[in-house]
């Protein structure tokens, strides 16, 4: 709606994981080298954590576009499955048809095809996201597959994506072996005042704005307190704030829009 007001190419404040829109704090860009660090060099295991909204997904899928090309990838977004179900979801994933009706028979294809992404002088990643609410028993299959390795190499990377809750259930007596097995960990928290302002103008400059609309430091600080700091949730805020803008006709959005942004959200 106000996109040609704003003269924008597109929508600045979506919150679908979209990974050009992806903006680098600190710990997002330490994280972001952590994954790829743990994929290339081969660490097995790889840990990524941040409360809901935190751009989790979207920093995944800045990964999966930006590793090389001898990696082949699979990423599972649905963590509500069985083990059977897990396994066909990753065969599927890389193309394959699923062989056999049970899991040894899986595991056995499954193997087959990291062998031959070796040999062929490829890696193998697989990224799980929402994997707080993986199964226990999941969980433990999915160490299990990690076991498919040589004696130079893992086989396959697994990137465990989840919020804080992922770090309780793998303190878990029957989980240690999985827990000891993470080699790589990063855990993401929320932006600070002075990154929720960096976060705002990068994601109106990467839709066009080239610098045309602006937020002014007093709608900044007010976003950030209602927000927490949380993307997403900057996201709406700053969307219906944009909303508000285009109403009174006005290209610095101030503390009235984002008031009105609130109030829509019903946060205040």
């Amino acid at each position: 709606m106000y996109l040609d007001f704003y003269g924008l190419n597109e929508p600045p404040f979506n919150i679908t994981p979209d990974p050009r829109f992806l903006f680098f704090s600190a710990e997002h860009r330490e994280a972001y080298d952590h994954l790829m660090y743990g994929i290339e060099m081969r660490k097995g295991f790889i840990q990524l954590t941040g409360e809901v909204g935190s751009g989790k997904t979207t920093l995944c899928r800045a990964v999966l576009g930006n590793l090389r090309e001898n990696v082949r990838t699979a990423l599972i977004l649905n963590p509500a499955m069985t083990e059977m179900q897990l396994l066909r979801a990753i065969l599927n994933d890389f193309g394959l048809e699923p062989r056999g009706r049970d899991r040894l028979a899986y595991i056995e294809q499954l193997n087959a095809f990291l062998l031959e992404q070796l040999e062929a002088g490829n890696n193998v990643a697989i990224f799980l996201d929402e994997a707080q609410d993986l199964d226990p028993g999941v969980l433990e299959q999915i160490r299990l597959l990690n076991n498919l390795e040589t004696d130079e190499y893992k086989l396959m990377q697994i990137v465990l994506a989840g919020q804080p809750e992922l770090v309780h259930r793998l303190k878990r007596e029957d989980l240690r072996q999985l827990r000891q097995r993470i080699m790589v960990r990063s855990h993401l928290t929320a932006l600070n005042e002075k990154e929720t302002n960096a976060y705002i103008h990068h994601r109106l400059n990467v839709a066009g704005a080239e610098g045309r609309v602006t937020f002014s430091p007093r709608a900044v600080h007010l976003v950030h307190r209602y927000a927490r700091g949380i993307p997403r949730v900057i996201n709406a805020i700053a969307d219906h704030a944009m909303l508000a803008g285009y109403v009174s006709q006005t290209m610095r959005i101030g503390v009235s829009e984002v008031k009105k942004s609130l109030d829509q959200l019903e946060l205040v």
